[in-house]
């Protein structure tokens, strides 16, 4: 683990200027234990914040109304960045999507290298969409515009 700093690096916050694969950590609102869930709408609107999109119906969205302190864990040059801080509602619902959804803004707090010492990430974590690959990728395009005009 290396010292935090209170802003994304310049390479993070390019790799976050389109769809990238991460990880949301939020507390539970029922149990108050840690709840892991990967995302991809995930977008830096500038270095100090981090927005991103989930379905309304999610129980994410519950959990950071009821604790709103998040960890987002993002995989890039040979990292594992974990970045801190606090969420709030940027636009609910998300405007010019096909079905409800809520956008937060995350106020960073602290960026991380979370991979264990020594070592260094060799590849990128890779995902094939299971449905219409068109629909998906048509999707994407209108939260990704959406969440950039939120």
């Amino acid at each position: 683990m290396s010292e935090a700093v209170t802003q994304l690096t310049e390479s993070l916050f390019t790799q976050l200027q389109s769809e990238t694969f991460a990880l949301l950590a939020t507390v539970d609102a029922e149990s108050n234990g840690p709840t892991s869930t990967a995302i991809s709408w995930v977008y830096a609107v500038n270095p100090a914040t981090l927005r991103f999109a989930v379905d309304h119906r999610s129980r994410l969205v519950h959990n950071i109304l009821h604790n709103p302190k998040v960890t987002i864990t993002v995989f890039g040059g040979g990292k594992v960045y974990a970045v801190n801080g606090t969420a709030r509602v940027a636009q609910d619902p998300l405007q010019n999507v096909p079905f409800k959804m809520c956008c937060f803004d995350v106020n960073v707090e602290a960026v991380r290298n979370a991979l264990f010492y020594g070592a260094h990430l060799s590849s990128l974590p890779e995902y094939t969409r299971a449905l219409d690959l068109h629909a998906a990728e048509r999707l994407d395009g209108q939260v990704m515009n959406a969440m950039k005009n939120a």
